[in-house]
């Protein structure tokens, strides 16, 4: 579920509930990527990349007054791992040239 309040910048109105509750969990350890490895029961790897798309996320929010609404959606799903390189590219390249028409 995104969290959708017309006052939060728009990169926290693009995270969803679990990208809350790791927030959360990062400040209450002190930014310990160890200790979220301990908590979440994986590797510290793996807390890695999850910050680190976490943080693609929110690069891709905060600039998404730049642009279309599905753009920044797109590239939104691809920061969370939900899609791979090569369908993202097709979709937005895609999506570019029907706005060319």
């Amino acid at each position: 579920m995104v969290v959708m309040d017309s006052h939060l910048e728009p990169w926290l109105a693009g995270l969803d509930s679990e990208d809350f509750a790791f927030i959360k969990r990062f400040i209450l350890c002190s930014g310990s990527l160890k200790e979220m490895a301990k908590i979440y029961d994986v590797s510290y790897p793996t807390v890695r990349i999850r910050l680190d798309r976490l943080i693609a996320k929110i690069e891709v929010w905060s600039q998404a007054q730049e642009r279309s609404r599905f753009e920044t959606a797109l590239r939104a799903s691809f920061a969370s791992g939900k899609m791979d390189s090569e369908t993202f590219n097709q979709l937005l390249n895609v999506y570019r040239e029907e706005q060319e028409d």
